[in-house]
């Protein structure tokens, strides 16, 4: 039987750089179960170090937690990702570490780049600077991402800055991707006039810095049950199975 899920698909946490303070796994859950969201997507900038946290905490609030990550590749492109078990997170987060450009984090301009337990407790520090880019192509991080099961959308595609449209100037129709996420800024018709939704499924989410902005960009999923396999045949629209973005059904 089908069931319709309303999902925030880009949510950071208090490890992304110039992130809130208030974005820890305890007020994340709180703001989700205050705004009937079922399924959240926590996407730090190039770490997945806060996620099994906020997963467990899902768990036990009734909300599923997908972990992954906004990567940034070698084309300065920012990029969703996305798993739903904790040992594909940890080899991920191997190969974010191998390949993440090292450039001293500086915590006066940038901000603290910590990640904490359900009580707020830090549990370490990343001292490289997580907004820097991969030294991976496009391409390469979505075989990556493939080779271990997850999904890959690159993010914010209507954005002018570290998108697919600023820094490629278009989206490719040939685009490696499973998905491709619009902001909360994307406008109707922006969507039908340059087609993106002819090239692959759209989804949408917050990219939520602070509490008061989760949730105001959902994507609505008609799937069996809320684990990434069934999100992949969902953006393939296997028997009945769907994905929009929650604007373009007004």
């Amino acid at each position: 039987m089908l069931k319709e899920f309303r999902a925030d698909l880009h949510v950071h946490t208090v490890l992304s750089p110039c992130g809130s303070l208030d974005m820890s796994p305890a007020r994340i859950i709180s703001e989700a179960k205050e705004k009937h969201i079922d399924i959240l997507a926590i996407t730090d900038h190039n770490s997945t170090r806060q996620c099994s946290v906020v997963m467990e905490m899902g768990r036990k609030a009734g909300i599923t937690v997908w972990g992954g990550a906004e990567i940034n590749t070698r084309e300065e492109v920012h990029c969703l990702v996305y798993f739903d078990e904790v040992e594909t997170l940890k080899e991920f987060q191997k190969w974010l570490d191998q390949w993440l450009v090292k450039i001293k984090n500086k915590p006066d301009y940038f901000g603290d780049q910590v990640w904490v337990d359900a009580e707020e407790n830090i549990l370490g520090e990343e001292p490289w600077l997580l907004i820097a880019a991969l030294d991976r192509s496009l391409d390469q991080c979505y075989e990556e991402v493939h080779r271990l099961g997850g999904v890959f959308a690159p993010a914010h595609i209507d954005r002018q800055s570290s998108s697919l449209s600023s820094q490629l100037g278009f989206v490719p129709p040939d685009i490696e991707a499973d998905a491709l996420e619009i902001s909360p800024n994307a406008t109707l018709k922006m969507i039908e006039t340059f087609g993106w939704a002819k090239i692959k499924p759209l989804i949408a989410g917050s990219d939520a810095h602070h509490p008061e902005r989760l949730g105001m960009n959902m994507t609505r999923l008609r799937m069996q049950n809320a684990g990434i396999k069934e999100f992949k045949k969902a953006l393939k629209g296997v028997a009945g199975r769907g994905v929009v973005p929650e604007k373009l059904m007004l």
